[in-house]
């Protein structure tokens, strides 16, 4: 059913919990400006935002130079705002996640040393994204990759290389790729990896009304890939279109009441699946306020977390993503 008021200004609830927003972006594009002013304006309108991890999406990287380096201008982007932040009492971009086309093999070596250079201490893992599908309707935007990305073999030797910088890894693949990173992680049993958006969840273009089917496919997957201890999992991402909720597209018609309610199945196995010392919770912002303004999409996780220890509420909102990233 259709809420008619607005819910933006919903009161803030259990305003003192610890927050770390696990993931989110900055960019400056043509039909929408997200800096810090319009982030500092999200983390400061009630929740307890102690913290927040910045990750890529091919914004403010350097104009010349060698195509491979050109991410790092990211990277130096994003440590700045951190390091000028310093009004807020929120550590923005306390952590930085970045891109380096790890496909290079181990020539992808120069370009994480530059990278960590250019984090000044803030720069902890990389993110290739591998989102494909054939229908268009999902990707919503030319493709970015080939099928099979993390199968391929010199994307695995750039992925090696990782550890040898004691970086991160951030995966972003829809649920019906969890495959190929069920694959990646058992290649790769040491390797810390955090799969995105709550495993890619689909419901629009061939997957829409497939809505118990696919929950189904998906629930079967992720308890394959959580018997990775080095695999963990962000809870956000919900709010995209792609996902196939009603939300989508009414930032203020619906209450945290109801998105929780829709979104409670997946969180449940989530961290069912994962344990709470493998969940984090993320905003995912500015993409998933196209689905809910940020204080209702904290209260929505607040609820989703009703039944949950204050320990266990502790690690998915503030440990988990603090000690993953070894903020301070």
């Amino acid at each position: 059913m259709h809420e008619t008021r607005q819910y933006e200004e919903e009161a803030i609830l259990e305003p003192d919990l610890p927050i770390c927003d696990a993931h989110h972006h900055l960019w400056d594009r043509p039909d929408q400006r997200y800096l810090v002013d319009e982030f500092l304006a999200d983390v400061e309108s009630g929740h307890n935002v102690r913290s927040s991890v910045f990750i890529e999406w091919r914004s403010h990287y350097r104009p010349v130079g060698a195509v491979a380096m050109r991410p790092v201008g990211e990277t130096e982007f994003a440590a700045e705002v951190g390091e000028r932040a310093h009004r807020s009492a929120v550590a923005v971009c306390a952590a930085i996640v970045g891109y380096a086309d790890l496909s290079l093999g181990s020539a992808v070596a120069p370009v994480l040393e530059a990278h960590i250079a250019a984090g000044r201490g803030r720069f902890k893992g990389i993110r290739n994204v591998a989102t494909w599908d054939s229908d268009p309707q999902v990707v919503g935007s030319p493709l970015i990759c080939p099928p099979g990305v993390y199968r391929q073999e010199r994307f695995r030797q750039g992925f090696s290389v990782l550890a040898d910088y004691g970086l991160t890894f951030d995966a972003w693949v829809y649920q019906t790729q969890l495959d190929d990173l069920i694959d990646l992680a058992r290649a790769f049993p040491h390797q810390p990896i955090v799969l995105n958006h709550t495993g890619g969840i689909l419901g629009v273009g061939r997957y829409a009304g497939k809505r118990d089917q696919l929950f189904l496919s998906w629930r079967n997957d992720l308890h394959a890939l959580a018997q990775f201890p080095n695999v963990y999992i962000k809870m956000g991402g919900l709010g995209m279109r792609r996902s196939g909720f009603d939300f989508y597209g009414h930032a203020r018609d619906y209450s945290s009441t109801t998105i929780a309610a829709a979104w409670q199945p997946w969180i449940d196995v989530c961290i069912e699946e994962f344990g709470p010392e493998r969940c984090m919770f993320e905003s995912n912002f500015p993409v998933d306020g196209a689905s809910c303004s940020y204080r209702v999409l904290w209260n929505t996780f607040k609820r989703l977390t009703n039944g949950c220890s204050s320990t266990d509420k502790s690690l998915v909102f503030h440990r988990t993503s603090t000690k993953f990233y070894g903020i301070e």
